[in-house]
């Protein structure tokens, strides 16, 4: 070969982009693995992602357990703590941000509270979070919650619009999906009912109505994620017992059928992959997919002790194939969120 075929040759491998190194197929920035743990409290869990279109970055809001505390007896380690932040311009690097500041009205907040599993959805101009609320600090599962309604324009300051009448006072796990009739509907996890999901409809985000059971076949889980995607609806839900999340598919947003195989439900090989895949979020990047999920590791970093307690964030590329829902947590990720048109919700 001369010099001038060698000089072309050379100049083609040079102008690959970074992420063909990796082998992989699709553009993007390989994902790490984890992908973010929380740097306070170390127990990061319930992502909620939205892309910030002032300030033009991905914006993570997450539960934030307190998984390092000693001294915490029984479950008083999942409660008393805001929502946690963190903040990306890819979706694969994420830098923590802080915590919300929630608006001191928000009623059963005068004490300590507690904050859970944000839903986030853009919509003219503003941001709307649905949020558990938790009245205090308790050392177990029997107290009251309620999913709260705030919102900004922001996402910096926040304004309590109300709690929603739901079907009880113990509700769990928001996820709010607009049909395409401009209804807005929200699928929750109904605690009472030994954690089933429930739904409930409004026509502008304020107003809502309960609309009873989901009717999931096979239902029991709970942090329902409800998306559209290769003209089908799709829900996730987080299985009881750490066994991955069971995947439905709908039509119509009503009637659901169970996809045979579960996601995540194999321990992965990557670092702080080895647990099933709790709490799901789906950002949808183009023609593409990527779900994120919280992991609890169960094994201390730094020790052969048992770790039931820290939880660390990951994600994957969601693959559609035979009309279901696939993912291998153990290929390389290549992440590079798209952000949405400016006119979309």
């Amino acid at each position: 070969m001369n010099g001038k075929l060698i000089l072309t040759a050379l100049l083609g491998v040079l102008a690959l982009p970074p992420f063909a190194a990796s082998g992989a197929d699709q553009p993007g920035v390989l994902a790490p693995k984890p992908l973010f743990r929380d740097p306070v409290f170390d127990g990061a869990a319930d992502p909620s992602i939205i892309y910030d279109r002032a300030g033009k970055k991905w914006l993570m809001f997450y539960t934030n357990r307190r998984a390092n505390v000693p001294g915490l007896t029984a479950v008083t380690w999942v409660h008393g703590t805001p929502i946690g932040i963190a903040e990306s311009a890819d979706g694969a690097t994420w830098t923590y941000r802080g915590t919300v500041d929630f608006p001191k009205d928000i009623p059963d907040t005068a004490e300590t509270p507690t904050f859970w599993a944000p839903a986030l959805v853009y919509d003219r101009g503003l941001y709307h979070m649905f949020v558990v609320v938790v009245p205090g600090i308790f050392p177990d599962w029997e107290h009251p919650r309620n999913i709260v309604h705030v919102t900004s324009p922001d996402l910096k300051q926040w304004k309590y619009e109300g709690t929603l009448p739901l079907v009880t006072n113990k509700v769990i796990d928001p996820c709010v999906l607009r049909l395409p009739n401009g209804t807005w509907r929200m699928w929750y996890n109904n605690e009472r009912t030994g954690k089933t999901t429930y739904y409930a409809d409004s026509p502008d985000l304020y107003h809502w109505t309960d609309q009873g059971s989901a009717h999931l076949p096979r239902d029991r889980g709970e942090a329902p994620l409800a998306f559209y995607w290769h003209g089908h609806y799709w829900l996730l839900i987080d299985l009881l017992g750490n066994i991955g999340l069971g995947a439905y598919r709908s039509d119509d947003a009503l009637t659901w059928e169970r996809q045979p195989a579960s996601l995540l439900d194999q321990p992965g090989t990557g670092k702080d992959d080895q647990n099933g895949g709790h709490h799901p979020e789906v950002i949808l990047s183009g023609d593409r997919a990527f779900l994120f999920y919280f992991v609890h590791p169960g094994v201390a970093a730094d020790s052969s002790a048992r770790d039931t307690k820290r939880s660390s964030i990951q994600v994957v590329e969601l693959k559609y194939a035979d009309g279901w829902l696939t993912c291998d947590r153990d290929a390389p990720t290549m992440i590079g969120l798209v952000p949405p048109a400016e006119d979309s919700h």
